[in-house]
Formats: structure tokens, C-alpha cells, sequence
């Protein structure tokens, strides 16, 4: 019996060293290639056992998923909640601390915002806890003064939230100029004051703000055979139509060139013609998106710079009622993207780049006009409002009922362009 009970023992221990090492080589490569490029051959392979040996342990790649996840989100977990500060910056803190977890949830959050992804539920869920605890916690802050009385803890927690996500994801192209940490302590200083507070003393504009400084648009001429005919073009358009409800539908790695020539009713053949490549097809769904973005822009040429950060709030309501689609291909494949091997890395990574130079231009205009008050640091509002704006749109695909992604908006702006011309 004795013999018995060691040879189970041991046949135990063996069996969760194996499903230890299939996790671990999983959040790796997950967490490198991205969990749409990874397969259960790759997985098994790093963790240096067979094929069917890992079927043993998982049923396949969406349960590895759901472990990965969960198992790094329990390690981040606060073990206790200090009471002389708000506690997200610290927690930020432990997440980076905890190998895979800022890379794999910044890629999660935005693909599993398709309702077809295996983790979208356990997702949506999630948010909505972290949303509920934030509050809590806020609302805690407010009590012991670290946060202002007047700001509402439900809305302050639903955008620290998605700033927070939106925060991540940029971490994974502009590492260099992203510290979550440092930008969520900034955050929690600057909610201690009363919304839209100005320190008394600061000198507002006396004269008429001038015209916000002209920014580059995000998105190219398009190119490629027939670009310039009628019946190129009407083909060209069909297929990227298609490709974008793919795309945001399955994800840009599950998606083939067939199932898109399919759905949209020409041969293989037809659409290498256009587009030589799922690369090339990719670039051009992206381009498609950003010249509608750009079409959105003020058309006012006297608007201050201020007027034209307000005026963000618009496109975003615009785009949220005309084109809800376009969202969800952002979201999913700017989150699919993350890693470095995809096609359209390189170009999110220019785009956030073009788009957070841009804000810090407008927002260093409204500082200069006295719209925005000398204790709000340009570079600072720049960055929290990009990924403000991305990680409220991940906030309404999970949740369309209660995330109204224009009106959070316009009052995270009112609070930092507090008064305009004087």
C-alpha cells in the first residue's frame, strides 16, 4: 500500500510538472507571436513534449487560453489595499511585475471584444469587476480626501479603466514612451482636485485663441492595379468591405484570402489582382478606416486648438452610430497586432506615434492660449487621452448599454479645458 501511495505521488507530481510547463511555454509564445499565430504543435514543442501528450493535460488552444489568463490575472491580485493612497498605480506596479500579464491583456482586451472569441464572456465580466472594485476604491479615496468630493466614482473608475487598458496596449508600440505606473500616480494626483479645478493665481488668455496648428493626416492615397478606374475601384471597395467584417468578425490571423474572395464573390485569382497579399489587403483596411477618420476632422479653419480636442467627442459619437464596425476591426486587430512578427505592427506603430505627437501639438497650443491650466502637463493629457480614447471604445464593444464613449469623453475634456477663451 505504502509502495502504492508513492508511485501515485510521484506519477502526480510528474503530471503537474508537465501541465506546469505547457502553461509557461503557452504565456510565452502567446505572449510573443500572439495567441491567433500560436498552435497547439508550437505550445507543445516549447514545452518540450509531444503533440499528443499535451492533449492529455488540455482540450485544446482556447482552454490553455482561459488558464493562461486566469492564472496570471490571480498572480497580479493586491494582498492588501493601502490606505494613504489610491491603489492603481501600485497595482500597475504588480502587474508589470508578473512575466506575460501586460502583454497578454493587452492583447486580450481588444480581441476578445469580439463577441466570437472563446474568452469574450469571462472578458466582458471582468470589466465590469475591475469597473465595480475601481469605483469602490475611489469612492474610498473620496472619503479619506484623496479624492476630489465632486467627481462621480462610477465615472472616474469606467475611465481610469479604459485608459488603464488603452495604456497597455500602447505600451506594446511606444515602449519607450509608455510607463503605466508613472502615468496612473500622475492620474491619481490630479483627481484629487475638484473637476476642472485651476490654480488660483493662473493667468487666462486675454486674446482670441489662433487657429489650431494644422496635423498630418493618418491615412495614405491608396495605390495598387485599376486604383484610378471606376470598375478597379468598385471591386477594390467590395473587397475591403469584406475583409474589414472578417477581420474584426475572426481576427486578422484566422481569416484566409478565401474565405474573404467567398464572402465577397470573386475568385482567388480576381483578388490577387488587386491585392498580392493578406498583407497588402490589411494595410489597405487600415487605410480605409483612417481617410473616413480623416474625412471626420473640423472643417472649421479658425477653430483654436482647444475647439478642436472638444470636437474629438464628436467623431467619436459619429463613428460609434455610422460606423460600429470600424471599431471592432480597430480593436481587434490593433490588440492582434502587439506583437512584433504581425504585418501591421510597423503600422499601428507609426499611427499611435502620428497620433500622440498630434495630441501633445493641440493640447501644448491650448496650454500656450491659457485653455489648458499650467498644472496639466501637455505631454501628460497627450497620452492619457489616446489611450483614453482606445480603451473607451474596448469599454462599448463589452458593453454597449451603459458605455456612451462620446459623453465620457467630452467630460474628461471639459475637466482639462476648463475654461477656453477668457
Amino acid at each position: 500500500m505504502h509502495v502504492t501511495s508513492v508511485i501515485d505521488g510521484s506519477r502526480f507530481a510528474r503530471a503537474a510538472a508537465t501541465r506546469q510547463a505547457i502553461l509557461d511555454a503557452a504565456t510565452e509564445l502567446f505572449c510573443r507571436n500572439g495567441y491567433r499565430f500560436v498552435s497547439l504543435r508550437d505550445i507543445a514543442a516549447e514545452a518540450g513534449i509531444t503533440h499528443p501528450a499535451l492533449l492529455k493535460h488540455f482540450a485544446g488552444k482556447e482552454e490553455l487560453l482561459g488558464q493562461v489568463a486566469r492564472r496570471l490575472d490571480v498572480a497580479s491580485a493586491a494582498t492588501s489595499t493601502p490606505l494613504d493612497a489610491l491603489p492603481f498605480a501600485a497595482a500597475a506596479r504588480r502587474q508589470d511585475a508578473v512575466p506575460g500579464f501586460v502583454p497578454l491583456f493587452a492583447a486580450l482586451t481588444g480581441e476578445a471584444s469580439a463577441a466570437s472569441h472563446p474568452l469574450h464572456a469571462w472578458m466582458r465580466e471582468r470589466a465590469a469587476e475591475l469597473r465595480s472594485g475601481r469605483a469602490d476604491a475611489i469612492a474610498a479615496g473620496a472619503r479619506r480626501g484623496l479624492v476630489a468630493a465632486d467627481r462621480s466614482a462610477d465615472d472616474e473608475a469606467l475611465r481610469l479603466t479604459a485608459a488603464w487598458d488603452g495604456l497597455r496596449m500602447l505600451r506594446q508600440y511606444l515602449p519607450d514612451r509608455v510607463d503605466i505606473a508613472a502615468t496612473l500616480e500622475r492620474h491619481q494626483e490630479l483627481i484629487a482636485h475638484p473637476r476642472g479645478w485651476v490654480p488660483p493665481g493662473t493667468p487666462s488668455a486675454t486674446e482670441p485663441s489662433p487657429p489650431a496648428p494644422k496635423l498630418p493626416p493618418i491615412a495614405e492615397e491608396p495605390s495598387g492595379p485599376d486604383a484610378g478606374y471606376r470598375t478597379g475601384r468598385e471591386r477594390r471597395a467590395k473587397i475591403v468591405d469584406g475583409a474589414t467584417a472578417l477581420f474584426a468578425r475572426e481576427g486578422y490571423g484566422d481569416t484566409s484570402l478565401l474565405d474573404i474572395a467567398t464572402r465577397v464573390g470573386v475568385s482567388k485569382s480576381a483578388l490577387y489582382h488587386h491585392f498580392p497579399s493578406k498583407d497588402a489587403l490589411l494595410h489597405e483596411v487600415m487605410r480605409e478606416r483612417d481617410r473616413r477618420i480623416d474625412d471626420r476632422g473640423t472643417t472649421d479653419p479658425d477653430a483654436s486648438a482647444a475647439d478642436v480636442l472638444r470636437s474629438f467627442a464628436d467623431g467619436a459619437a459619429a463613428n460609434e452610430a455610422e460606423q460600429p464596425g470600424l471599431i471592432e476591426l480597430y480593436a481587434v486587430i490593433s490588440s492582434e497586432a502587439t506583437p512584433r512578427s504581425h504585418d501591421a505592427h510597423a503600422y499601428f506603430e507609426h499611427r499611435f506615434t502620428v497620433a500622440l505627437d498630434g495630441f501633445a501639438t493641440l493640447l501644448r497650443a491650448a496650454a500656450k492660449d491659457g485653455a489648458l491650466p499650467a498644472h496639466r502637463d501637455p505631454e501628460h493629457e497627450a497620452l492619457w487621452l489616446l489611450a483614453l480614447w482606445d480603451g473607451l471604445q474596448y469599454q462599448w464593444l463589452y458593453d454597449h448599454a451603459s458605455v456612451d464613449v462620446a459623453a465620457q469623453l467630452r467630460a474628461h475634456l471639459a475637466d482639462i479645458l476648463p475654461g477656453g477663451r477668457a
